[in-house]
């Protein structure tokens, strides 16, 4: 392929704008940017549902510990090697389809679950809704990239990072809510056909991502890997994933294991610790649009990193006062995590550098630490796991202050 068709072909990967395009105000991108928050919802939701399901999946099943928290591994497995190769995916249906092909499976992934009866058919499942659920985020970024102006980024993945802040808050309430009629299988089918419409209406009435992505090729490679800002956004992503989603997942059977409290008080208590993060996004776009992602993310990890040391180490109420705080800091790393994420490389090759610098961020911070975690609950050592998850955590403040895009 010569040169200028390698251009061509770039600049066709790229979404066309209209002349008023750069003039827009936020708003008038808001209804698109809704509809991919409410698909992000379901996809995260999805994911994270176990959370509060695993003290019942835990008894009926008879598992210990660290075989309870393996599911979230499965899932991180398949995430990881389907947002890795997502781009394969996406330079071929284009991202509409992509994110459609996502919600589909996302759905009929859960459904499969509820007829299982076997911790590895479980498991294979759980693979599945993996697999499926990692279509969507490069896709769902270069759609929402793409359809906001970059003055307007900070607010619009702000907007985009409601969908996991109103899932960590309703994830729980929707799964006591349901288990007052239903089984956990019940909940998870109720999630799974909601998954598979929203897939469906997106399909005929949704806007954005009509534009193939950048196939994952070596030249794209090449330019991100040779960029030492994205092997920090890796870490960091790592890190970030595990002080949100990582100690999320394992937060209501550690209250309920180590700290003895009832099933319904502790997702109680988790969800309603998470109402704020869906404020504080917005806190740290703002932050981001004004002071930078380098400088946002530092003082987002020197905070979580402490909270979640001290979640391990303390009782009573000031646990309580823990489980409020240290979502309140965690969820803001998000924010200028993309948009730092999307300043590297060129833009065509956006989607590549999102699908290669987070798949490892939920393998290890959202499969491996929850296990980890286990395993450390099986010893009889479940605070302590917390807390040194919260020391690596503390790490990211300085590495964060090393992030320099185009190096």
């Amino acid at each position: 392929m010569t040169a200028n068709n390698s251009t061509e072909r770039s600049q066709s990967l790229e979404p066309r704008v209209d002349p008023d395009f750069e003039s827009a105000g936020f708003t008038s991108f808001l209804g698109p940017v809704l509809f991919l928050t409410s698909i992000f919802f379901l996809n995260f939701t999805s994911r994270i549902i176990f959370a509060p399901l695993l003290p019942s999946i835990e008894m009926e099943l008879a598992l210990a510990h660290a075989e309870a928290a393996s599911l979230f591994l499965f899932i991180g497995i398949g995430y990881f090697v389907s947002i890795t190769g997502s781009s394969l995916v996406s330079s071929r249906i284009s991202h509409r389809k992509t994110i459609v092909l996502s919600a589909t499976a996302v759905g009929i992934s859960l459904i499969w679950i509820t007829l299982c009866n076997s911790l590895w058919s479980i498991r294979f499942g759980l693979l599945m809704l993996g697999l499926g659920a990692g279509l969507y985020l490069p896709s769902g970024m270069a759609s929402l990239t793409a359809m906001v102006t970059s003055r307007h980024w900070g607010k619009a993945i702000a907007t985009h990072e409601l969908a996991p802040n109103c899932g960590f808050f309703l994830a729980p309430l929707l799964a006591e809510g349901l288990m007052i009629w239903f089984s956990w299988r019940g909940v998870l089918l109720f999630l799974g056909g909601c998954s598979i419409l929203t897939g469906i209406m997106f399909a005929f009435f949704g806007k954005g991502g009509d534009f193939s992505g950048e196939p994952l090729n070596f030249l794209s490679l090449k330019i991100l890997f040779k960029e030492n800002a994205f092997w920090i956004m890796v870490i960091l992503f790592t890190l970030g994933i595990s002080a949100t989603m990582g100690i999320y997942t394992m937060l209501p059977l550690f209250l309920v294991a180590q700290h003895g409290l009832e099933r319904n008080w502790a997702n109680t208590l988790v969800a309603f610790s998470r109402i704020s993060g869906i404020f504080m996004a917005f806190v740290s776009g703002w932050a981001t649009d004004r002071v930078g992602p380098r400088l946002t993310m530092s003082g987002v990890f020197l905070m979580t990193g402490a909270a979640t040391l001290l979640l391990g180490a303390l009782t009573g109420s000031w646990l309580v006062a823990l489980v409020f705080l240290q979502p309140v800091v965690a969820v803001c790393f998000f924010p200028p995590g993309f948009a730092a994420l999307s300043a590297i490389g060129p833009g065509s090759a956006r989607n590549v550098a999102v699908s290669m610098a987070i798949p490892f961020g939920f393998l290890v911070g959202g499969g491996a630490i929850p296990m980890g975690i286990g395993m450390m609950g099986d010893a009889g050592m479940f605070a302590l796991g917390v807390s040194m998850a919260g020391g690596l955590i503390l790490s990211g403040a300085v590495l964060a202050l090393f992030y320099k895009p185009g190096t």
